[in-house]
Order: structure tokens, then C-alpha cells, then sequence
């Protein structure tokens, strides 16, 4: 099964010592039947106290309140994963394709309904104008033709703009500019499936690809939609594809904000801050025997240096 390591390094600099809030990371990629992390490394500085948590999308985040003063904050991630192939498997087997309009369980309704509001309420009537544009979405008889139909639309009408930026961009903004970056690409996507009655959510994560082997790549976003049956299903309208082993996911939730990889304050001069760097480097390597890995959780005590998980 293959192997990759991810190291992302996040840096943040400033003019002089300023006074650290509370940070919330979402870094550790999601496990499941496809994804297992082997071994993971966080190295944080300043000193710091930190805990690990579930929050309520079941992401994996670590919580840091920083003890002392620093004109640097350094974060970096380096994981171990490993995939299980093939990803998904699908046949073409007829009772699989789910018929539009798509209708859920009542079971789950409950909780597919949160993902089913709009991200940006005030954009819904732009969203639904554009769509109207392209019958052919509409005329799709199965969901999955739908929403690849859905996002080959989006990859060919939305020129994909890296952004340094933070933040992403409304559904109404992407569709005024014709530009947007990964993720302002997955906030239309995802808010026009909702308009389209299904259940979507933001997905944030690394792509493997060029940029991530030279060490030059960013975070990356894309869109899952989940349907009955089938569950989550995942789709990249910057590549105009849907998920595949080369997308590792790290934090999903049903709005952009949900998922940031690192979010917190400081306290200071706003001419404090100089600036930030994030590269994502990826490397696949081949399988090798099962090894014995030490694994641990980090407990709150003061450690200013390197946190090993399992």
C-alpha cells in the first residue's frame, strides 16, 4: 500500500515580541477505512501548553495557549500516512446510482440538514441564477452524474487564481470575478449543491502533485456531497475530477471557517506582523514491512519542543 510523508511547515514573524493567544490547528489527516496515519511529528514554538481534542465535525485539533512572548511562531507537521487502494471502489452496478431529486432517511436528517444551509445565505439567489445557465445539470437523472456534471461546469467557468489572501471568496464574488482560488472553488461548489437539496461540506486538506514533490505546494480544498447509500462523496472542481488517492483529507466542516489549518491572535501593533509562509511538501515512498511505532498522546505539560503522536 503507499506511503506518504507530508511535512508542513507553518511561520509566522513579526517586528518585535507580541503576546500569543489562544490557537486552534487542524493538521492531523482523517483516518479511516482508506487512511491510516503511521506516525506523526508537531513541533511548536514558543513555549506553550497544548491538548488534543475531537471537535464536533470528529476532526482532530489541537488547542495551544502559549506561555511566553515571541517575535516567531513556528509551527510544523510532519505525518506518515498510509493509503488502501483502490479508492473508492465502485462498480457500475445499477442499484448504487442514486436518482435525483436525491431524498434522505429521517434518521439522518437531523443532521444532514446542517448541511444543507447555505454557507452564504445572502449569495443563494446569485447560486441558483448561475445554475440555471446549465440544463444539463439539472437534466442529470443520478446524483453522481449531477455533481460531476457540477463540477467540470465550475472548472470550466472559474479560472483557478492562487491567492495568498486569507480566507475565501462568497459564491457571489467567485461567480462576479470568474476567478477564485481551491477553496473559493469548493465554497461555490459546495453551497450550489445545496441549492441543488443535497447535503455538502468544505473539505480541507494536500493534494499530491508537482507543487507538493518540489516543496513549493499549499493547503488545498475541495467539496464532498454526501449521498444515501454511497455516504461522502468527495469532488475537486479546481481539477474538474473527483477525489482520488492523491487527496488526503484533514478537516472537514460545513463552513470554510470550520477548517482552517491554523487560526489565533496575538496581541500587538498591526505593523507587528511582517508576514507568513505555509509550503507543503510530499513525498511518496514504497511500501515496507509493518514496524513498531511508539504511540502517545501529548498531555498538557509546558514542552517548548517536539511532540511525537502515534
Amino acid at each position: 500500500m503507499p506511503r506518504h510523508r507530508i511535512e508542513h511547515g507553518t511561520i509566522y514573524t513579526y517586528r518585535r515580541p507580541v503576546v500569543f493567544g489562544q490557537h486552534r490547528l487542524v493538521l492531523r489527516p482523517r483516518e479511516g477505512h482508506d487512511l491510516i496515519v503511521e506516525r506523526m511529528t508537531l513541533s511548536i514554538t514558543p513555549a506553550h501548553r497544548m491538548v488534543w481534542a475531537r471537535d464536533v465535525y470528529n476532526n482532530s485539533v489541537v488547542i495551544v495557549d502559549f506561555v511566553e512572548q515571541a517575535d516567531r511562531l513556528e509551527v510544523r507537521s510532519t505525518v506518515i500516512v498510509r493509503r488502501s487502494p483502490p479508492f473508492p471502489r465502485q462498480d457500475p452496478w445499477e442499484p448504487w446510482r442514486i436518482p435525483t431529486p436525491v431524498v434522505y432517511d429521517s434518521l439522518e436528517l437531523p443532521v444532514v440538514s446542517a448541511y444543507q444551509s447555505f454557507s452564504y445565505a445572502a449569495d443563494a439567489g446569485a447560486v441558483r441564477n448561475w445554475l440555471r445557465q446549465f440544463s444539463e445539470i439539472g437534466a442529470a437523472t443520478d446524483a453522481e452524474t449531477m455533481l460531476n456534471t457540477l463540477c467540470s461546469t465550475i472548472h470550466r467557468t472559474i479560472r483557478y487564481r492562487r491567492r495568498e489572501a486569507k480566507g475565501v471568496q462568497t459564491p457571489s464574488q467567485t461567480l462576479q470575478f470568474g476567478t477564485g482560488s481551491c477553496r473559493d472553488m469548493a465554497t461555490l461548489m459546495m453551497d450550489a449543491a445545496r441549492s441543488l437539496g443535497l447535503a455538502a461540506r468544505f473539505v480541507s486538506g494536500y493534494l499530491d502533485c508537482p507543487a507538493a514533490e518540489a516543496g513549493c505546494a499549499t493547503i488545498h480544498a475541495w467539496t464532498e456531497v454526501y449521498l444515501p447509500i454511497l455516504g461522502w462523496r468527495g469532488f475537486d472542481p479546481s481539477l474538474a475530477e473527483e477525489t482520488s488517492l492523491k487527496h488526503i483529507a484533514v478537516g472537514v466542516s460545513h463552513h470554510p471557517r470550520g477548517v482552517m489549518p491554523i487560526c489565533g491572535t496575538f496581541t500587538g501593533a498591526a505593523a507587528d506582523y511582517i508576514g507568513m509562509t505555509a509550503p507543503v511538501k510530499i513525498e511518496r515512498f514504497a511500501d515496507t514491512p509493518e514496524i513498531s511505532l511508539s504511540s502517545h498522546l501529548p498531555d498538557e505539560r509546558l514542552n517548548p519542543g517536539i511532540k511525537v503522536v502515534g
